[in-house]
């Protein structure tokens, strides 16, 4: 009897210490090589020892709720291309220039100013805040114009950015925090990463009508209803040229009835440039529907990219520019876009800033930047006529494939739905975007009549 009190009276001790220790998160030595931690918090396996439970703590990750995130619609394509060990794959989902060999390409003049750069043994110091001044001074005479009263009255407010995604993204935040309620209308479709953009900054948006897949052309009627029906005041992100994913422009008599509803609304138009010279060839036809609004007198956004005419995908530079009434509120609009950017990037990357300064600012270098430009957009042409021309002969049902030839730029829609779609990349190794978006960058002259096979079967075969 003694012995069995004393065996309940050390058991009772031991569960007292048990729990004093637990509740301090102690380490209990079990042996000599039998080390067991408690933490109080992750006591989910019990483990029996002699007349003693004690509970042993699991590695549980605090992480444990965060799920696996889809891949990115457009990235992912890149992923699943570089898994195909198919010698007939093409990769038409990512924009990114490529040479008719389809390898990636670095502009010969951008090589010439990278050796000039190294040469004069620049610094790799921070950059301002807003980035480098001779950067934001020639990409914002570049966009407008050296000589637009826009310029010349110090009525841009111009900071660099971090390419078109960083610049969109900054604006957001600028919009957000002035503008709180307001709405952005988005076109149907647009770039994948718009809604992104606009979603983590807080921002509300809704759609605007814009393609018409029974043309597969623009919807204008409907994107003028829809601009028209908007709260006042709403911003309207505008591709201004080359829309991506469609390829399909208003024409100039279009950009003028747009501009007519937008300044009878009172809305607030925002450009993404992120093709300018890319499209036609031209640095100032690309950039006509924005000057056609500062023009106006209008206030707005610009969001702008090097990355696709000068080859700087992985430079990450571009630039956001707020056209204001006033050289005052341009620069009331500055500081309060370096106050956003502070706290989110500080201040942004200086080598392909340099890069565009040096070629937009040497007239010599300028000129050899715009031969090569409409090399490149001249290739693209190519390579949609040869593929127009691929599809015309090779369907015999007479269908008009005119719209191909309608569209600019670098992406071209093809009118395929989502089950069309995953046909060319699960019978035919076509990986593109689930859209029915193709990037013509990524075609070769070679391979048109192979698109073209595949097209056609997706089309007629698949429902």
């Amino acid at each position: 009897m003694a012995s069995t009190m004393l065996s309940i009276a050390s058991a009772s001790s031991a569960s007292l210490f048990m729990q004093d220790s637990l509740k301090q998160q102690a380490k209990w030595n079990v042996g000599a090589s039998n080390q067991i931690a408690f933490t109080g918090k992750n006591l989910d396996k019990i483990k029996s020892f002699g007349r003693t439970s004690m509970s042993v703590a699991v590695n549980v990750s605090r992480f444990e709720n965060i799920t696996m995130a889809p891949p990115d619609p457009i990235l992912g394509v890149s992923e699943a291309f570089k898994a195909d060990t198919s010698d007939m794959k093409l990769n038409l989902g990512v924009g990114a220039y490529r040479t008719e060999e389809l390898q990636p390409y670095v502009l010969n003049v951008v090589k010439k100013t990278e050796k000039l750069m190294l040469e004069k043994g620049e610094n790799k110091e921070y950059l301002p805040i807003e980035g480098l001044a001779a950067f934001n001074k020639v990409t914002a005479e570049l966009l407008f114009g050296a000589d637009n009263p826009v310029i010349q009255q110090q009525r841009v407010a111009t900071i660099q950015g971090l390419s078109g995604t960083g610049s969109l993204r900054l604006a957001a935040a600028l919009i957000e925090r002035y503008f709180p309620g307001a709405k952005v209308l988005i076109s149907s479709p647009t770039w994948g990463n718009h809604k992104n953009i606009f979603n983590d900054a807080k921002v509300p948006w809704s759609e605007y009508r814009y393609y018409d897949p029974k043309t597969v052309g623009l919807d204008f009627d409907g994107m003028i209803a829809d601009i028209k029906a908007a709260p006042e005041g709403s911003f309207v992100l505008l591709h201004g040229c080359a829309h991506n994913p469609t390829g399909i422009d208003p024409t100039p008599e279009q950009w003028k009835k747009i501009a007519d509803v937008i300044q009878e609304k009172n809305h607030i138009p925002f450009f993404d440039v992120a093709y300018q010279g890319f499209a036609s060839g031209s640095l100032d036809e690309d950039a006509s529907s924005v000057r056609l609004f500062a023009e106006r007198g209008m206030e707005f956004l610009v969001a702008q990219s090097y990355s696709k005419n000068l080859g700087l995908y992985g430079e990450r530079v571009g630039a956001i520019n707020v056209v204001c009434s006033s050289a005052d509120a341009a620069t009331r609009v500055k500081s309060q876009l370096k106050r956003l950017a502070r706290p989110m990037y500080s201040n942004p990357p200086i080598h392909g800033a340099k890069i565009v300064a040096n070629i937009v600012g040497n007239p010599e270098l300028f000129n050899e930047w715009k031969q090569e430009m409409e090399l490149m957009a001249g290739r693209i042409k190519g390579v949609r006529q040869k593929l127009y021309d691929s599809l015309t002969a090779k369907d015999k049902t007479g269908k008009d494939w005119s719209y191909v030839l309608e569209q600019i730029g670098m992406f071209s829609f093809t009118g395929l739905n989502k089950a069309q779609s995953d046909n060319m990349t699960d019978k035919w190794h076509v990986y593109m975007t689930k859209d029915g978006r193709i990037s013509l960058a990524g075609l070769s002259l070679a391979k048109c009549e192979y698109l073209a096979d595949a097209i056609i079967d997706s089309f007629y075969n698949v429902s």
